[in-house]
């Protein structure tokens, strides 16, 4: 249970990393207590728990309540209800002492003293949900690591696509120039890692019979019991998702998880017999090959289809609301996992040849030459040339309209509009699509000539356009109107 384990980890933190900060706040609730005839009996154990328990149910990483200012609907919201599961919690805390802190961090009971708690709290909660949840949790829930990333809830799956299109309405309507990043220096996973890896979700059964026989393999490189189970499924998912990979960089990353996770071992308490183990295991799974064939064999089935999954992501995140954010490296395929693997020095005059290449290349060209990832970088180039060329059919007056597919395979299209001037149409669950194809699925367009910017192909509005001509020289599509 994510929730569960989430409290538990922030409470581990609160503990170990942040006991000199709790305190600090024990002694500011006393002052405040001291204030309030009612409630000066409270000893400072009694305070202390109360604050940790709030603390470590509070489920975003703060509130935003200013000293003088009423409590917006939302903050209050989340006050009471994390009060409320403190309560559940533990029933041991006093009813009525919980009660006076939502009554201070809601702001409704002002001094200097009470503004000051609600300005700490503010402040230690946002730190105790990193290094509790990002920093520690993310690195024991191991299911399905996809979705263990920085801002996002591996207890939802996933999302409809008609999630996503109401989200992108709400920020063109609020706020139309948020940052868009699908990779930072902070990411657990780099973005073609994770597009790899949820292609995982649409095979279920292979994938556990693939890691069935990878852990057969892997049998005689093992220790007794280490490594135990659980690091071992976090290797082969790391493994799948960044291969090729190399076995000291696979170690690295595994000491850095295990270490995180403050399960066997610790930054600050540090087993080197199990962190030996880790390592040796992955340097000799890495070199194994029998292991290195059945992992390449596997990924091969995934390559291109994870490629594409990282074009519709970009493709997105170039015409969606906001303003696009390409994290250093990422301009073609990156493999990358958690820093320091993401810190590694960037190729950037490779970079450059490919982009004086693809000035002269066709788009079947570019798609030839998919392993360098010059499909990314062709989609990026022209993405944002057609942003700076037309910056108003992308800024905060432009509108959003989601489109809706015909046909079978219409649930596999997402596509929308952008003011009635640019079209985006990226496919999503693309192995299942590899397999099965369109099967006659068509996106109807609005009327006009459309140029597609990525083929220089033209499609004619006022019908609907079949996706095998949309997406069949390249794997998603910007229609541009032409004479807009």
């Amino acid at each position: 249970d994510l929730t569960a384990l989430t409290r538990k980890k922030k409470r581990l933190v609160l503990r170990e990393l942040f006991s000199a900060d709790l305190s600090r706040l024990v002694n500011l609730l006393v002052q405040v207590c001291e204030r309030h005839r009612r409630y000066r009996d409270f000893t400072r154990p009694e305070l202390r728990e109360a604050l940790e328990e709030l603390l470590v149910c509070l489920p975003i990483y703060r509130t935003y309540v200013r000293p003088g200012e009423p409590a917006s609907e939302r903050d209050v919201s989340i006050i009471h209800r994390t009060i409320e599961a403190a309560r559940e919690e533990r029933p041991s805390i006093d009813a009525d002492l919980l009660s006076f802190l939502r009554n201070i961090l809601c702001g409704w009971l002002q001094g200097e003293q009470e503004q000051e708690l609600v300005l700490r709290v503010q402040q230690l909660s946002g730190a105790v949900m990193a290094k509790g949840f990002e920093d520690t949790a993310l690195y024991c829930h191991l299911r399905f690591v996809a979705l263990n990333e920085v801002g996002g809830d591996p207890a939802r799956f996933s999302e409809p696509p008609a999630e996503l299109h109401a989200w992108c309405q709400r920020v063109q309507q609020r706020w139309p120039t948020t940052m868009l990043g699908t990779s930072t220096h902070d990411t657990k996973r780099s973005e073609d890692v994770r597009a790899r890896l949820a292609l995982l979700s649409e095979d279920p059964a292979g994938w556990a019979r693939a890691v069935a026989r990878l852990s057969e393999l892997a049998g005689r490189h093992r220790q007794g019991a280490w490594p135990d189970r659980g690091a071992e499924y976090l290797l082969w998912q790391s493994m799948v998702g960044a291969w090729p990979i190399t076995g000291e960089r696979l170690a690295t990353y595994l000491e850095k998880a295990a270490r995180e996770a403050k399960l066997r071992t610790s930054w600050t308490n540090q087993d080197p017999e199990y962190e030996g183990a880790l390592r040796a295991f992955a340097l000799s799974v890495a070199e194994d090959p029998a292991i290195t064939r059945a992992v390449e064999g596997y990924v091969a089935g995934l390559r291109e289809a994870g490629w594409a999954t990282s074009l519709s992501m970009l493709a997105i995140k170039l015409t969606a609301p906001g303003v696009p954010d390409v994290y250093q490296g990422n301009e073609v395929w990156d493999l990358s996992l958690v820093d320091p693997d993401n810190r590694r020095a960037v190729d950037f005059d490779a970079r450059q040849r490919l982009t004086r290449d693809l000035a002269t290349m066709s788009v079947d060209e570019v798609m030839a030459r998919l392993d360098e990832g010059a499909p990314k970088l062709w989609l990026l180039t022209r993405g944002l040339a057609l942003r700076a060329q037309r910056p108003e059919w992308f800024d905060a007056t432009a509108g959003y309209a989601a489109l809706e597919a015909q046909g079978e395979r219409a649930s596999r299209v997402f596509a929308f509009s952008r003011g009635g001037h640019v079209i985006t149409c990226a496919p999503r669950l693309r192995l299942s699509l590899a397999r099965e194809g369109w099967k006659g699925t068509a996106l109807p367009l609005p009327p006009g000539t459309w140029r597609d910017v990525l083929t220089e192909e033209r499609h004619q509005g006022g019908a609907a356009v079949p996706l095998e001509r949309l997406v069949g020289r390249f794997p998603v599509a910007i229609l541009a109107r032409e004479g807009a």
